[in-house]
């Protein structure tokens, strides 16, 4: 999925400490993957389509109550086919900070007790039929509440503390994806000079020659071949600027077998031949 994420905050109204929306929309609008500081507490009213959490996708369905953690990748991409007759479907949602919770627990010894010794999910939950029933019925009576009434509802589902669930989504690992990529680049930097097996590289990162080329075509939004060609038309750049090499021997240098070939290459990327690109350093 080549989406780029967007970190958006919820919208602020003043003088509150959390949102509440119950939206008709159509289905494009809510097919955005983003990501914001806050825990959300999502009620399908009407449609259906794929959810994405984190490093899962599953299908959702009317009915479906799910609860995304804070900074969790996220999106609820709806089908076009399950819209009402207007074209819209409808959700009911409720967002609030963690340092929120902190607070009113603080405030509060009710919630405190209630609340002291959990610790707080960092997976998307999808409730059970007995939990997501309590909450529909809360967050739609929600509607007819001022703020205050709200605030109080709020907390009454065992939102933190209920067992009747499944997961629904894992946040992506990010620092392992970085050190990965991080291993494959001083591989590339090591070895470029040589012909890189497909194989070679992804058993030094641990994977199968498959899994590799879906994952770093994710990650890097290019095939590995493609990389290693960059870099080393990257390295050829540089030498041909900073170096009295001839083209023949750069070629070789960076791990072009073929000097037409490399020629080639480096002029269809570029738009201009290896001996035209140096002459404007000169």
């Amino acid at each position: 999925m080549e989406d780029t994420a967007i970190p958006y905050e919820l919208p602020e109204v003043e003088n509150h400490s959390f949102f509440f929306i119950d939206q008709r929309v159509t289905t494009s609008i809510e097919a955005k993957l983003h990501r914001h500081d806050a825990w959300e507490l999502y009620y399908v009213v009407h449609g259906y389509g794929k959810r994405m959490a984190g490093d899962t996708l599953q299908p959702f369905a009317a009915g479906d109550v799910a609860l995304i953690p804070p900074s969790m990748l996220h999106r609820w991409e709806y089908s076009p086919d399950s819209a009402d007759d207007d074209g819209h479907v409808r959700y009911l949602m409720v967002a609030f900070s963690h340092s929120l919770v902190e607070r009113c627990m603080a405030v509060f010894p009710e919630l405190r007790n209630r609340l002291t010794g959990i610790t707080f999910p960092t997976n998307a939950l999808k409730f059970g039929t007995g939990s997501s029933q309590t909450i529909r019925r809360i967050l739609s009576q929600m509607n007819d509440m001022d703020e205050l009434g709200r605030l109080c509802e709020m907390f009454r589902p065992a939102i933190f503390t209920s067992s009747d669930h499944t997961f629904a989504g894992k946040p992506m690992s990010i620092e392992r994806d970085v050190r990965r990529m991080q291993q494959i680049c001083v591989y590339v930097m090591a070895h470029y000079i040589h012909t890189i097996f497909l194989d070679d590289i992804a058993a030094e990162v641990g994977m199968n020659r498959s899994a590799f080329c879906s994952y770093f075509k994710r990650c890097k939004g290019m095939t590995f071949s493609q990389y290693v060609t960059q870099y080393r038309l990257n390295t050829a750049c540089e030498l041909l600027k900073h170096s009295q090499k001839q083209v023949s021997e750069i070629c070789f240098t960076v791990g072009f077998n073929d000097l037409p070939h490399f020629v080639r290459v480096f002029t269809n990327t570029l738009g201009m031949s290896p001996s035209k690109y140096r002459r404007q350093f000169q």
